[in-house]
């Protein structure tokens, strides 16, 4: 299983904070970005509504990286101040 955190508009547009789901054929972030897109149109809109940073186990990282069964993936939009 690999629990998938959203934050911020993504978490609003799903309407959920985080889901676990087996990792299936996703290998990498990407992958998994995608697997978690083809759920529906609210969830395609959400995970390709701009650049969207991501993090496995808390770190930073692309979307060609890795990813394991018990690891947790984060997906956030770019943060933005003034």
């Amino acid at each position: 299983m690999i629990r998938v955190v959203f934050f911020a508009s993504i978490r609003e547009q799903l309407g959920c904070d985080s889901i676990d789901i087996e990792q299936g054929n996703a290998d990498t972030v990407g992958a998994l970005q995608s697997q978690l897109a083809e759920r529906g149109e609210q969830w395609r809109s959400a995970l390709s509504s701009g650049p969207l940073l991501t993090a496995v186990n808390q770190e930073m990282c692309s979307l060609e990286a890795r990813i394991s069964d018990g690891d947790e993936v984060a997906f956030f939009p770019p943060v933005t101040g003034g």
